[in-house]
């Protein structure tokens, strides 16, 4: 749009679609003139809305127009001089994109898109970006120039005649403000509003016609305890005031103590006086606006149908026998393969074989230290019992003379190798006295041994040596060739125990948190399972291979299945204190676990062919017996090999057989 400005110079004036105004004049570097849509501008900005006129004819008024309100907008106290403006340029940054606005006499900071559009106007180029100026023409119009216009018509009157319509419109409106009918713009209001949400607890509101509607919670009325003198059957005694110190705050009956105060001042401040008001306000504020519809369901089809544990029979549910003899800890136990026999370790420093149909103690053997784990070889061909101290290999001389003879057989025909390699354990053949009470083999570890455990095939023994500062915690040792090897390069963690697969070349190596399943013929981690315990104390494998049971410290027994998941298929809690041991039966459906609380607790798990169905676990008895000793219950389980059985060994130097 061309247009004349003060000094008759011709200007050309670009209105943008954004609102800003440029005033270019021709063959020169723009002048800009702004004016922001009021939608845009900023909070607290001010709209002049004297319309297009001079600026000058408000110069000797304290105002410079009136806003949208009507109200004055007056001038800045004082106006800027040459230092001012000067410091201004030197100082702020913002300085070449701020732009003098005349209508409310205030300084304006042009955006980035106001910026760009100056430079594209100063280049010549179009205001806007996405204005195609090289689009293709339309010809709206025909081009042949025709004799008759479309419309002769004379222009109306009305078009150039004031509306009176109009005027009558403006003069009601000006009508209406002067009686007050219309008032300008109010403020809006920045305060929070507060409203009682329980006001309207009259039953005629409609709040309190609601059918669903939920009034305000009351609060208990105070009762003989909240008085400053209460009786003395109020008051509580030392324990009662030890008890209620430790539950927990939602346990506890009264949130306050009871006490007594000889006179009304005496009575001080109620400590807990803000911390009640704040919880009754959350009941309130909290409190369900609307009753919920419950659905109508029978509590007793919530709980699984578990079968009955009188069609799981057999399991053991009566103690039979006390072996008595030790005179500390039994710490492990373990039964030959033809569950004839038992051998147990105790912190006495005595490995003790027993007869187990009788309870008759055969053979007592000193080992010269705190015995913390036996193994009886599961092969029945041969008869050895690995003693953890320093790890003897004992013959036991009892049962079958054939199988004794043909044991001690097969240790005295090794014959050592041309080359002796280094092993990290000394084989020593025991003689004279040691080998008449039994010993036959001693391995001399350079650490304290926790646990042994053999093979299911009788040649190979592992034991388990904790440090975590070392990567000697695991070796395996073949009994037939005396080697020793340690199949760990790098340290997991602290091992806890370990145990062989009972049908596949697997080993089982249990940390502190987690089970990790190595594959012995490749020589790799296949698994690693989380076992949701801080603390693991035991490991069982099922007989078939596919399911591991883990006990641990704080109460937890999780059972694992390995075709199905590397986390837990089941937890249970069924035990109150820390768990010593599991153990599975070789051919029945049935696990058990012993516990600081004495107790041991025979579940039975069922583990099915078919893969598509989960195994089942019922539990079916606990068995009681043991006394606690020094906070310690059952040390160990295990089962009979052939009878649905269960030993357990107790702090109490005690072992026990439930049948």
């Amino acid at each position: 749009m061309e247009e004349k400005d003060d000094e008759g110079e011709s200007v050309c004036r670009l209105v943008q679609p954004e609102g800003l105004f440029m005033r270019v004049k021709k063959n020169s570097i723009p002048r800009v003139q702004i004016s922001t849509p009021y939608s845009t501008r900023p909070e607290g900005d001010i709209r002049n809305t004297v319309g297009n006129i001079p600026m000058e004819w408000y110069q000797d008024y304290p105002h410079i127009g009136y806003n949208l309100d009507g109200k004055k907008i007056f001038k800045p106290i004082r106006n800027k001089d040459e230092l001012d403006e000067f410091l201004d340029k030197m100082e702020n940054p913002d300085y070449w994109r701020t732009v003098h606005d005349k209508t409310t006499a205030s300084d304006i900071r042009l955006s980035d898109e106001q910026v760009d559009l100056v430079h594209r106007l100063q280049k010549g180029q179009f205001g806007d970006v996405n204005f195609n100026e090289y689009e293709p023409s339309v010809d709206f119009f025909t081009n042949e120039v025709m004799i008759h216009p479309v419309t002769n018509r004379p222009q109306d009157k009305r078009s150039f005649i004031p509306s009176l319509i109009e005027k009558e419109k403006v003069s009601k409106l000006v009508h209406a403000i002067k009686m007050g009918w219309i008032k300008p713009r109010k403020p809006k209001e920045t305060t929070p509003q507060y409203y009682d949400l329980w006001a309207k607890e009259d039953p005629n509101a409609i709040l309190g016609r609601h059918k669903m509607h939920v009034p305000a919670p009351k609060m208990r009325l105070p009762g003989h305890e909240e008085s400053y003198n209460p009786p003395p059957e109020y008051l509580l005694t030392e324990e009662e005031r030890m008890a209620w110190e430790q539950q927990d705050a939602e346990d506890r009956k009264l949130p306050f103590l009871p006490q007594k105060h000889s006179c009304l001042r005496a009575v001080p401040a109620f400590s807990r006086f803000i911390h009640e008001r704040f919880e009754r306000c959350l009941d309130l504020y909290l409190c369900p606006r609307q009753r919920k519809m419950r659905v109508n369901v029978n509590p007793e089809d919530l709980i699984p149908k578990l079968p009955k544990p009188k069609d799981l029979q057999p399991f053991p549910t009566t103690m039979s026998l006390v072996y008595i003899g030790h005179s500390s800890l039994v710490r492990s136990i373990s039964a030959s393969p033809t569950g004839q026999w038992l051998v147990s370790g105790s912190d006495d420093c005595t490995v003790r074989f027993w007869e187990v149909n009788t309870g008759r103690c055969m053979k007592t053997l000193e080992v010269g230290g705190a015995v913390k784990s036996v193994a009886w070889n599961p092969n029945p061909a041969v008869c050895l019992v690995a003693v953890e101290s320093t790890v003897l290999l004992l013959n036991p001389g009892l049962g079958d003379r054939l199988v004794v003879s043909s044991t001690d057989q097969l240790i005295t025909s090794y014959e050592p190798p041309e080359e002796d390699k280094e092993q990290a354990v000394t084989w020593a053949l025991s003689e004279g006295p040691e080998h008449d009470n039994g010993h036959r083999l001693t391995l001399t570890h350079p650490k304290a041994v926790k646990q042994v455990v053999w093979h299911g095939k009788g040649d190979y023994l592992a034991s388990v040596m904790p440090d975590n500062s070392s990567n000697l915690q695991v070796l395996i040792h073949q009994v037939s060739k005396r080697r020793t090897q340690n199949p760990f390069r790098k340290n997991k963690g602290l091992v806890q125990c370990v145990s062989f697969h009972p049908l596949r070349p697997y080993f089982f190596v249990a940390t502190q948190r987690y089970v990790r399943v190595y594959n012995l013929i490749k020589q790799e981690l296949t698994k690693k399972l989380m076992t949701n315990c801080k603390w693991i104390s035991s490991m069982a494998i099922h007989p078939g291979g596919d399911n591991l049971i883990c006990g641990s410290y704080d109460c937890r027994l999780a059972w694992f299945d390995l075709d199905l998941s590397t986390k837990p298929y089941k937890m249970l809690r069924h035990h109150k204190k820390a768990l010593r041991g599991v153990a599975y039966h070789k051919h029945y459906p049935l696990f058990a676990s012993g516990a600081d609380d004495g107790s041991v607790i025979i579940c039975h798990g069922m583990v099915y062919n078919d893969l598509l169905q989960n195994p089942l676990i019922v539990p079916v008895k606990v068995l009681k017996g043991h006394q606690i000793t020094h906070d310690l219950g059952v040390l160990d389980v295990t089962f009979h090999p052939t009878q649905p059985w269960v030993f357990s060994s107790g702090a109490d130097a005690t072992i026990r057989l439930f049948t």
